[in-house]
């Protein structure tokens, strides 16, 4: 009897089993519903728990709500209602637990990105303009060394220049841009 009910439900519309459900609760629907869309909530919970432990209990939980949620709701599509359903009983969950859930977790982190980018930016042009203001010859070794990575010894090649005015150039470069940068209470954040 049992197996013909089961293929009986197998041809019924989920609009068709929650009415029968309605009108007779019966576990074999909750049966059919969990064969046609355990994999869904399976599937969102992970996405949310990120833990197949803690997706397995939430599917599990969601299946034994169900019976009654079927009771007190009015369905309109089933499987985005279900949908929904699991959603709201991982936010519960990861709330419970005091975690954000994934998606804001990840926007969060893509803001957050964002702008450290952008202070980067800003510094990168802060001292920009400090390499500017150096003297001729301080200008030309910080650029070679730090931004072209260039060696004392070829810095020293290049400009013509001895090793040890190239050292002194680098030295007295970085600390007038310290000086610069510090005046204008901007190295802080740069170092």
């Amino acid at each position: 009897m049992l197996f013909n009910k089961r293929k009986t439900y197998r041809k019924l519309s989920d609009k068709d089993l929650i009415s029968i459900y309605k009108d007779k609760p019966a576990t074999n629907i909750i049966g059919e519903f969990y064969t046609r869309y355990g994999h869904l909530v399976m599937g969102v919970a992970m996405k949310y728990m990120q833990n197949k432990f803690d997706a397995e209990d939430l599917t599990m939980v969601v299946f034994e709500k169900l019976p009654q949620k079927i009771e007190t709701n009015d369905i309109k599509t089933f499987k985005s209602w279900l949908y929904m359903v699991t959603k709201n009983e991982c936010l519960m969950l990861l709330r419970k637990k005091g975690n954000r859930s994934t998606e804001i977790t990840q926007e969060i982190e893509s803001v957050e990105q964002l702008e450290e980018k952008k202070a980067k930016e800003i510094q990168i042009e802060l001292l920009e303009d400090a390499i500017e203001i150096l003297k001729a010859e301080q200008k030309e070794c910080i650029k070679l060394f730090y931004l072209e990575c260039k060696s004392y010894q070829e810095i020293s090649v290049l400009l013509k220049r001895d090793i040890k005015k190239v050292k002194s150039a680098i030295q007295n470069g970085k600390r007038n841009l310290r000086i610069n940068l510090e005046g204008r209470n901007e190295f802080k954040s740069i170092t």
